[in-house]
């Protein structure tokens, strides 16, 4: 449906997620080596190879009759500077997420200096509205749950357990992962920004729940002066 453009992002996982499966939640170094094992089989898949594997993943004869004409890079996500580091050992790329910039140039040194090929890309979660209280407001509602770092992120296990973890967080505690602004000029220098650090690729995610006003603005204000 989208050739030439599809990508994966392989992460070790969320237990909120994955705890519908009724499994004990692995380590993270258990959880690492299953990613590892199961790029393996995907790229022997993709390849049209017949893939067959004992140990942490387990699959049997398995084969893909049907291949994409252009082979999807499968991406590495990262939030740590560590599991940057160790992304470069398999992915095709790495993506990771806004954060203060001394972070984001230690995350992009860590994926090129081992040996990190392909784009670097950055989801910025961001916060507009008209005004700037409307903007304070949807970010708070919807992100609070959102700023706790590893491994709390990882390993808690239902929506209600966020709610209760970020029942206190303050809307300067949100700022921190989410860039909060009616000022289309200010998006657009934090945009800029990101760029001069040495991103390649540069994904918008607004955290609100009505996109239509956020595409129809951005599109016209803030993307044509990036260009």
């Amino acid at each position: 449906m989208y050739p030439g453009r599809f990508w994966a992002a392989m992460g070790s996982g969320e237990y909120s997620n994955e705890h519908i499966t009724g499994e004990p939640w692995p380590r993270k170094d258990v959880r690492n080596a299953r990613l590892l094992a199961s790029v393996d089989v995907i790229r022997g898949l993709l390849e049209g190879k017949e893939v067959t594997r004992e140990g942490v993943i387990k699959v049997d004869r398995a084969k893909l009759w049907t291949r994409p004409e252009i082979t999807p890079p499968l991406i590495g996500a990262a939030v740590s500077v560590e599991t940057a580091a160790w992304c470069a050992t398999w992915a095709d790329g790495l993506v990771t997420v806004n954060a203060p910039e001394e972070h984001l140039r230690a995350m992009i040194a860590a994926y090129r200096d081992n040996g990190g090929r392909g784009p670097i890309s950055l989801q910025v979660h961001l916060s507009w509205a008209p005004t700037q209280d409307e903007a304070e407001r949807i970010a708070h509602d919807q992100w609070r749950s959102n700023i706790f770092p590893p491994p709390i992120c990882w390993d808690l296990e239902t929506a209600e357990h966020f709610d209760v973890i970020s029942e206190h967080v303050t809307l300067d505690e949100v700022r921190k992962v989410v860039n909060i602004s009616a000022d289309l000029d200010q998006h657009i220098t934090w945009l800029r920004g990101y760029e001069e650090l040495g991103f390649d690729r540069i994904y918008l995610h607004h955290v609100g729940q009505d996109l239509t006003e956020f595409i129809e603005t951005f599109g016209a204000k803030v993307l044509p002066a990036l260009r």
